[in-house]
C-alpha cells in the first residue's frame, strides 16, 4: 500500500497559535477557562480538561466562577462580548486567528457599506464577525439559494467577506451571483490561504488516490468540507476523528492511499493514523520528524501554501508559518502577488521576525534578493558591464532603477549628454547603463547612462569620418536651430547648415524654415578638423543658370519687394535671384527714399537695364520702361550707379556672413553644467 499524507494537512498557524497559547497558560498556573471548545477537535479539548482547563459557554457563567484566565478561542468574539469579559476582570488572552481578525478590522472599517458574509450563519466565527458590524447592517449567505434571494435597495453599497474555512469555490459562485444584481460592491476574499490551499492539494491527491482518509473533528466546518472535496472525487473517502475509527479492513484492497486533515487536527493524531497504517511506531515516525530551529537573520527555503494580493503563507518547517507581505516581496508598486507566486512553489526567504505579534514568523523576500543584487552590481562594477533594466521611479533629481530587487539611481546629469528637462519621457523605459560608483553601505550605487552614449558617439564619429567628403550628399536630423543656422545629427557628428546655405533665396529666419526632429538633405561643403560645413545650395538647382533667358537685358519683369535701402530696393524675382531698382530708377520725379513710395511685399514690375551673370548682378528700372531712347539713356546711368552701389554696400546688406563664423560646438549652446559630486550625493538619498 502507498500512503501520502497531504503536506498541508493539520494544524493551520492560527489554530496551532491559538493551542500553543492555552499550553503556555497552563504552564503559567492558575485557573484557565476557554470561551468555547479551543478549536473544532474533540481529542484537543478532552486532553485540555484533564489538564484543568475549563471550557464556558455563556456570559453568566462568568458571574460565576473564580477569576482566572480566559482564552478567546481562534474563531473570535463580537467586540461587545470582549468588552463585557474585560468589566468582569478576568485576564483576556486573545487566541483569535490573525485571519479572522483581519475579517473583524475590514467590516469595522466598512460599516458604511451593508456587510455580506458568506459563510454557516451558525458557526462560531461567522457570529463573532456579525458582532462587529453595526446595526444589524448585515446578511450572511450559506448558499446559492440564498444569493439568489438576496434583494436589498439597489443604491446599497456592499462590503462581501467570508468565513476563513468558507469553499472558495462556492464563495466565487455566491459573488458572482451578487455582482450580476447591479450592486456597488467591495469584495475582500477573506478565506484563508491554508484553507485555499488544504482544499486545492486534497482536490488533487483524491483524484489520484484509490481511497481518501480524511481526519478531523464532526464539528469542524473546514474538514466537513474536506471529505465533501475528496467524496466527490474518490467514492472510497473515509472520515475519521481518531486512529480507532479506522476500519483497516476497508483498505486492505486499495494500492494508493491519501490522508489529509482539517486545520483543528494535532500533528500527533495524524501521525498516529499514519502509524496505524505502516509497518512503523509512532515513536519512529516522531523521529523522523524534521524540526527546524531558526533565528533572525536565517535564510530558510520552504513551499508556498497560499497566496494573496498583498502577502504570501510558507511552510518553512517550522511551528509557524511564515508570511512575506507585499513590501518584503517587492520594490514594484502595484504588484499583484497572485499573478508571480502560486501555492506549492519552492522560495527562499530571510527571516525578519520569529514573530511578528500575531504568532508568525516574518519573512522577506526583496531583501534576499536585494543581498545577492548587490554581489551582482558589485561584479557589473569592477567589470564595467552594461546592464539593462526597465525604469522602475522617475525621482527629482534623476531615475531608479532595480536589479534583482537592488535600487540602482542615475542622476539627471548622467542621464543623457544633454540637458533633459523632462525625465517622466524615460518612464517604463528599458535603458542602459553601468556602474560608476558602488557603495552599498552608504546606499550609493550610482549608474551612468550618459557615459554609454558617449561611448556609442564617438564609435559613430570615427565611422562617419571615415566615409564621408567634400562633395558627398549626406541625410541628417535637425538637433538644433540658431538665429545664424541649424545643426544637423549626420548620425555621429554635427554638421553647420549655415542660414546663408539654406536656400538660393533669402532665409530670413532658420525657425520658420525647419523644426527639431525633421529630415533634411544636404551635401558637405567643407571639412575642416571636426567641423562639417553643410550646404542646401544644390548647384543644379541654382536658379542663375536660366536666369539669362527670364532676366536678359530689355526684358519686363515683375518681382517683390524683398527689402530696402536709402540707395534703392531689392526685388525678389525668385528665390535665389534679386535685382536692384535704385532709387533714381523707381520714378521719374525725385524720390529721396524708396520707403517712401515702395513697401516690402509689394509687387513692382520693371525692364531689365543691365543684366551681369558672371557678377550676378541684375538692375531694373521702372522709367525705362516708358520709351526706347530713355531706356538707352538710363542704362548707362543705372550702371554707373550699381557699381558705385556695390562698392558702397555694407555685409548687412548682402546677408553674407561666413559659415566658419559659427562653430558646430554652437548646437549644444542649451546644456546645463554637468551636475556636481555633491548634486548626485542629494539626489541618491532622495532616490
Amino acid at each position: 500500500m502507498n500512503i501520502k499524507v497531504a503536506e498541508s494537512a493539520g494544524f493551520c498557524f492560527g489554530v496551532k497559535r491559538a493551542v500553543e497559547l492555552v499550553y503556555n497558560e497552563i504552564n503559567n498556573g492558575g485557573l484557565i477557562y476557554t470561551y468555547g471548545p479551543i478549536i473544532h477537535n474533540e481529542e484537543v479539548v478532552e486532553d485540555l480538561r484533564k489538564r484543568g482547563v475549563k471550557v464556558i459557554e455563556s456570559v453568566e457563567e462568568l458571574k460565576e466562577i473564580p477569576k482566572g484566565t480566559i482564552i478567546i478561542r481562534s474563531h473570535g468574539i463580537s467586540k461587545s462580548l470582549y468588552d463585557e469579559m474585560l468589566a468582569y476582570g478576568h485576564k483576556i488572552v486573545d487566541a483569535t486567528c490573525p485571519f479572522v481578525k483581519k475579517i473583524h478590522k475590514t467590516v469595522n472599517d466598512n460599516n458604511q457599506r451593508h456587510i455580506v458574509i458568506v459563510g454557516d450563519p451558525n458557526h462560531p466565527e461567522v457570529k463573532g464577525i456579525i458582532g462587529w458590524c453595526m446595526n444589524d447592517n448585515y446578511t450572511v449567505l450559506e448558499n446559492i439559494s440564498d444569493a439568489d434571494e438576496f434583494d436589498i435597495s439597489l443604491d446599497s453599497k456592499l462590503c462581501i467577506v467570508a468565513q476563513t474555512t468558507f469553499n472558495y469555490n462556492r464563495f466565487q459562485e455566491l459573488v458572482e451571483i451578487i455582482s450580476k444584481k447591479g450592486y456597488d460592491i467591495y469584495v475582500l476574499n477573506t478565506i484563508c490561504n491554508a484553507t485555499q490551499s488544504r482544499q486545492a492539494e486534497a482536490y488533487e491527491m483524491a483524484k489520484k488516490s484509490d481511497a481518501m482518509i480524511v481526519i478531523g473533528g464532526k464539528q469542524s466546518s473546514n474538514t466537513r468540507k474536506l471529505y465533501e472535496i475528496c467524496k466527490k472525487e474518490c467514492e472510497n473517502t473515509y472520515y475519521i476523528q481518531k486512529p480507532g475509527d479506522l476500519d483497516l479492513r476497508l483498505l486492505k484492497s486499495f494500492r494508493n492511499v491519501g490522508i489529509t486533515a482539517g486545520a483543528s487536527t494535532p500533528h500527533n493524531i495524524i501521525k498516529e493514523v499514519l502509524a496505524v497504517m505502516s509497518e512503523k511506531s509512532f515513536e519512529q515516525l516522531l523521529e523522523e520528524e524534521n524540526v527546524v530551529k531558526i533565528s533572525n537573520g536565517d535564510v530558510v527555503e520552504g513551499i508556498v501554501l497560499g497566496v494573496k494580493e498583498d502577502e504570501i503563507i510558507l511552510n518553512i518547517g517550522y511551528k509557524s508559518e511564515g508570511i512575506i507581505t507585499k513590501n518584503e516581496y517587492t520594490n514594484t508598486p502595484n504588484l499583484d502577488l497572485t499573478t508571480v507566486v502560486k501555492p506549492g512553489d519552492k522560495m527562499q526567504a530571510k527571516v525578519l521576525k520569529l514573530n511578528d505579534g500575531e504568532g508568525q514568523v516574518a519573512l522577506t523576500y526583496k531583501r534576499l534578493v536585494a543581498e545577492k543584487g548587490n554581489k551582482r552590481l558589485e561584479e557589473a562594477y569592477n567589470n564595467q558591464e552594461v546592464l539593462t533594466a526597465k525604469v522602475a521611479d522617475v525621482l527629482k533629481g534623476g531615475l531608479s532603477v532595480i536589479i534583482d530587487e537592488a535600487r540602482v539611481f542615475i542622476p539627471a546629469s548622467l542621464i543623457s549628454d544633454s540637458y533633459v528637462k523632462d525625465l517622466s519621457q524615460y518612464a517604463g523605459q528599458e535603458i542602459e547603463f553601468v556602474i560608476t560608483e558602488f557603495n552599498p553601505r552608504r546606499r550609493r550605487i550610482i549608474g551612468n547612462r550618459k557615459q554609454l552614449i558617449l561611448e556609442k558617439k564617438e564609435e559613430l564619429k570615427k565611422e562617419l569620418f571615415e566615409k564621408i567628403e567634400v562633395g558627398m550628399t549626406v541625410e541628417g536630423t535637425v538637433k538644433n536651430i540658431t538665429d545664424f543656422g541649424a545643426f544637423i545629427d549626420l548620425g555621429g557628428a554635427d554638421g553647420l547648415l549655415h542660414i546663408s546655405e539654406m536656400s538660393w533665396g533669402h532665409v530670413e529666419n532658420p525657425k520658420k524654415l525647419f523644426n527639431i526632429g525633421d529630415t533634411i538633405k544636404t551635401y558637405i561643403k567643407d571639412i575642416n578638423g571636426e567641423k562639417i560645413a553643410l550646404s542646401m545650395k544644390f548647384e543644379d538647382e541654382n536658379p542663375w543658370i536660366t536666369a539669362e533667358e527670364k532676366y536678359g537685358n530689355g526684358n519686363i519683369v515683375t518681382g517683390k519687394v524683398a527689402r530696402m535701402t536709402d540707395f534703392g530696393a531689392f526685388i525678389e524675382l525668385e528665390p535665389g535671384i534679386d535685382a536692384l531698382l535704385h532709387v533714381s530708377q523707381i520714378s521719374k520725379e525725385h524720390v529721396e527714399k524708396p520707403s517712401n513710395v515702395l513697401s516690402i511685399g509689394q509687387e513692382v514690375t520693371a525692364k531689365v537695364v543691365e543684366f551681369n551673370k558672371d557678377e550676378r548682378k541684375i538692375s531694373l528700372s521702372i522709367k525705362a520702361m516708358n520709351s526706347p531712347e530713355e531706356a538707352e539713356q538710363e542704362a548707362d546711368t543705372v550702371s554707373a550707379e550699381a557699381d558705385e552701389v556695390a562698392k558702397e554696400a555694407s555685409p548687412a546688406d548682402t546677408d553674407e556672413v561666413k559659415a566658419e563664423d559659427a562653430s558646430p560646438v554652437d548646437a549644444n549652446e542649451d546644456k546645463t553644467d554637468e551636475a556636481t559630486s555633491a548634486d548626485a550625493d542629494d539626489s541618491s538619498e532622495e532616490a
